[in-house]
């Protein structure tokens, strides 16, 4: 199953200095909604995991796949 890297998702986010709540609003989600697919309860859709991106300033799809479409161990 892929997943997103949550840790690794927020740490770029902060690092952008970023709040939530831009984040969330600039992908048309609430704070809430953004949380639950940041932590995996809900998956990210594409249009999302594009606008993340551009966001971001994300570039390369080595750096894409490893935040969005990380292998989960079982």
């Amino acid at each position: 199953k892929k997943m997103t890297d949550s840790a690794k998702l927020r740490e770029l986010i902060e690092s952008k200095g970023f709040k939530m709540k831009f984040v969330a609003e600039s992908l048309g989600l609430s704070t809430y909604g953004l949380s639950l697919k940041i932590n995996n309860k809900l998956e990210f859709k594409t249009s999302e995991v594009f606008a993340l991106c551009e966001l971001l300033g994300i570039k390369s799809l080595k750096e894409k796949e490893s935040l969005f479409f990380k292998q989960k161990d079982d």
